[in-house]
């Protein structure tokens, strides 16, 4: 780790010593300075003040971590629509507490675009080179059925469900998984028979590097494209793509990203996209102030006083 940045850390009562990358400790560190300019109380976490939380349960009750109206209302209809069996995916201290939480993230940048679905066809569009050529809906912590045989008989999710329409017209649909911080170190998942059928039908991965996508941290990534294959078989769409989502400094994320496309024989239904992409195909096609907002509170990595 950089001296001067574990320095900082410490200072801003950020410094972990679980982390173990770079790009944690300074993701850490630019959600604290983001809390603070914003006059925001720090956090507990296990017994101890950590930076990048917000004190619960006023985190919860002010919505303070989200960037604007518009999405906090977002934000209210997604949680009040949930029903009891998928209320566990709100984590409270997590999506309303945790700065560094790519779900509050996920809500930060998708939710204006599912106010204005114009713009969010626009920078699809120009992410895909017009493959994709509109968006009708924006939907979070989306799946077609948990732990539903049909497609991957588990509670495999997406975090951001943009349904989509071809050039044609035709229906078509990308599932997004976001990431921010994370190293994709979790434990892999219990292995199902289902992730075998599915990736047999969708006839996209090297045979003999199948074994090391039930490992992470390609696992998960794998079970996210099987299901957008799965979702897109049974259902009839005409095109579909899996979209991993990252920050390009997340070394953790790349090495992953680049593991994985080395385990396809097709690369055609899955999209790695950065966030700096992403962002950038937004700035080209709108000025929007919550664009701003998005880029101090997530990318603002050199303005950091090192």
């Amino acid at each position: 780790m950089n001296e001067g940045l574990d320095d900082l850390a410490r200072k801003l009562n950020v410094y972990v010593s679980g982390d173990t990358a770079v790009f944690q400790r300074k993701a850490r560190v630019l959600q604290s300075l983001w809390r603070e300019r914003q006059g925001y109380a720090p956090g507990m976490h296990r017994s101890r003040l950590l930076g990048s939380r917000l004190a619960m349960p006023w985190a919860k009750e002010s919505l303070a971590n989200f960037l604007t109206d518009n999405i906090r209302q977002v934000v209210r209809d997604t949680v009040s629509s949930q029903t009891i069996k998928d209320a566990r995916l709100i984590e409270p201290n997590r999506f309303y507490g945790n700065l560094l939480s790519s779900q509050p993230l996920c809500f930060n940048l998708f939710s204006e675009l599912a106010l204005d679905l114009d713009l969010a066809s626009r920078m699809v569009s120009r992410l895909t080179g017009g493959r994709f050529a509109e968006v009708t809906g924006v939907d979070f912590e989306y799946s077609p059925g948990r732990s539903d045989p049909r497609y991957t008989d588990d509670r495999s999710a997406f975090d951001v469900y943009l349904s989509c329409r071809t050039r044609s017209g035709a229906p078509a649909f990308l599932g997004v998984e976001v990431k921010y911080h994370e190293s994709l170190q979790d434990k892999a998942g219990r292995h199902r028979l289902r992730y075998d059928e599915v990736a047999a039908q969708m006839g996209c991965f090297v045979g003999e590097k199948r074994e090391r996508l039930r490992e992470m941290p390609l696992q998960q990534i794998w079970r996210d494209h099987l299901l957008a294959g799965a979702l897109r078989m049974q259902n009839g769409f005409s095109d579909a793509a899996f979209v991993f989502l990252y920050p390009r400094d997340n070394a953790c994320c790349h090495e992953a990203v680049e593991a994985y496309a080395s385990c396809l024989s097709d690369q055609t239904t899955f999209m790695p996209w950065t966030l700096e992409s992403l962002v950038a195909a937004l700035d080209a096609e709108s000025g929007k102030e919550w664009i701003a907002r998005f880029k101090e509170r997530y990318m603002a990595f050199d303005q950091l006083p090192l």
